[in-house]
């Protein structure tokens, strides 16, 4: 053998993976997969501390992650609001992104959790940001925020005319609350209302009273829903009704339970879901889905299409879809064609005491994502206390049926004005959109919040689920009895993990205990560690391969 083949053979056997090299490389993949999933640890918080002063010396770069849907107006709202921000404050540069639900949003901030890629600045829920919490310091307690001298709610070094934490509505910021902290300001604030085709239900004979009750909603429901000897619906002489449709099942229940005195979860967290209250409202929506009277918007689709083909007389929505609603809505899908001619009023949801109305409070908030650098965190702040200036909350409250969430704000004589002007266009002051705004502001006090805790949004969804599970088997013709009930609880049960999360009650706060991720999460996470997996395989693979040559 020459002596070059002999330092080939030599340089080959060095380079041959020893047992410990393998074990390192093993230990580098297991590792990266451990950074993936370990960071949905202990949600222990620690209170911001606030830089003395901002350096305005240096340049910060952030990311604004917001909802939109097909309102471009909203859009715009956003985009002037980061240009005028970023007049004032030259060294921060905002970069939005714009998702078209929340729950996109939801998933994506899971998924970046795990890479520490999240954004600085976001819309999002306080059901979803108990979730978030699950990462160890992921979002930022806003107290020292809040009241710093410098930068804090309202202070005069800022460089706009800010809010006082006075002036944001008490009952809004308490929405914001997570155990002893805020990790929140709200933004934005609806509730769902009824959009009612006043005229249709005249013609069936009835008088809309002041305040709409179960009652009453599900019997003239139930009266639209009557056919003719030929098929066609006597209400409006068409081949489709849908006297009662319903967009969010979860607000449904909620909100049904809420006015029943029933049991839905503790403040800590304990699952009370599955009780005869529940089940009275399932047997009610199961009854009155027999006779036709009654769909959601996952079965039969948006309730405004067929409110405004004059194919559905209750369509129960949130007020920030105003816009979509009634005979002139400006943002309808349906072709004009399709449209029909109708008076339309805007209700409080049904009660079962109209005496003692209660409706759920909804709408985004704003979280801040915590960073190394804690002068990023407050040029994160500063956006976000732009975002509830008087410019910014007239001007998107303007766009859908939203209140604005500080005082300052509704009282500002621009907001009044545009109150007063219901019905001068459909577009800016469209009617329905106005009395949408002046529901919520006419009924602050009679809103409620469900509890926030780890694992109140998979149970936000169970209880919608009840009744979406409800209204199919009944439309497959399935016999809704108490086995049927006790199986439903069971499945709901499972699906969602509540089991898991009654287990563990008392996970409010600043709980370290971890919440099952949505499945949809689960599988983003798990598509990550697979492909660090096959990357960490792949390098020992092409080694092992080499050594042996």
């Amino acid at each position: 053998m020459n002596m070059r083949n002999e330092n080939r053979m030599m340089r080959n056997r060095d380079r041959k993976v020893s047992p410990k090299h393998m074990a390192l490389a093993l230990t580098a993949v297991l590792c990266s997969v451990f950074f993936l999933t370990g960071c949905h640890g202990s949600r222990k918080s620690t209170e911001f501390e606030v830089p003395k002063s901002f350096d305005t010396g240096k340049n910060y770069e952030i990311t604004f992650w917001a909802k939109n849907d097909t309102n471009k107006t909203q859009t715009k709202i956003y985009e002037k609001a980061i240009r005028d921000f970023e007049t004032l404050y030259p060294n921060i540069t905002v970069n939005m992104r714009l998702y078209t639900d929340y729950g996109k949003i939801y998933n994506d901030v899971i998924t970046n959790i795990a890479t520490q890629t999240t954004p600085n600045v976001c819309i999002t829920y306080p059901d979803h940001i108990a979730t978030y919490m699950t990462g160890n310091h992921v979002v930022v307690p806003l107290d020292s925020l809040f009241d710093d001298p410098n930068y804090g709610l309202g202070s005069s070094v800022l460089n706009f005319d800010a809010p006082e934490k006075d002036e944001i509505a008490e009952a809004f910021l308490k929405e914001c609350k997570i155990g002893d902290h805020y990790y929140a300001v709200p933004y934005m604030r609806s509730t769902e209302a009824v959009y009612v085709n006043k005229t249709m239900v005249e013609q069936l004979g009835y008088t809309l009273p002041e305040i709409l009750t179960w009652d009453f909603v599900w019997e003239v429901a139930d009266k639209a829903a009557e056919k003719d000897e030929d098929g066609f619906f006597k209400a409006n002489g068409q081949k489709v009704m849908i006297p009662f449709l319903y967009k969010s099942t979860d607000n449904m229940m909620i909100q049904m339970l809420k006015q029943l005195n029933g049991d839905y979860s503790t403040d800590d967290g304990e699952i009370r879901i599955f009780n005869d209250q529940t089940k009275a409202v399932l047997y009610e929506v199961a009854e009155h889905t027999g006779k036709g009277a009654f769909s959601t918007f996952k079965i039969s689709s948006y309730p405004a299409n067929f409110l405004n083909a004059g194919q559905c007389v209750f369509a129960i929505d949130s007020t920030a879809g105003s816009t979509w609603m009634g005979s002139h809505a400006p943002l309808s899908d349906i072709s004009p064609d399709k449209f029909v001619e109708f008076e339309t009023a805007v209700y409080p949801v049904p009660q079962y005491e109209p005496d003692h109305p209660q409706m759920i409070s909804q709408g985004p908030s704003i979280c801040i994502f915590n960073k190394k650098d804690s002068q990023e965190v407050l040029a994160s702040w500063l956006f976000t206390q732009y975002l509830l200036s008087n410019e910014v909350q007239i001007a998107y409250a303007q766009t859908e049926g939203y209140l604005p969430v500080t005082t300052k704000a509704q009282n500002d004589p621009e907001y009044q004005d545009y109150l007063n002007r219901a019905g001068e266009d459909d577009f800016t002051y469209y009617d329905v959109k106005i009395q949408a705004s002046r529901l919520i502001l006419d009924h602050i006090n009679d809103t409620f919040v469900t509890p926030v805790f780890n694992g109140s949004a998979s149970l936000r969804d169970a209880a919608g689920q009840l009744i979406e599970n409800v209204t199919k088997s009944v439309r497959r013709r399935e016999t809704i009895d108490e086995a049927y009930m006790k199986k439903l609880f069971e499945s709901i049960s499972s699906l969602y993990r509540l089991d898991q999360i009654s287990a563990r009650s008392g996970t409010s706060g600043d709980s370290n205990e971890l919440e099952p991720l949505p499945a949809t999460s689960v599988a983003l996470i798990a598509s990550l560690i697979t492909a660090w997996l096959g990357m960490g395989i792949f390098v020992i693979i092409r080694a092992l391969r080499k050594s042996n040559k």
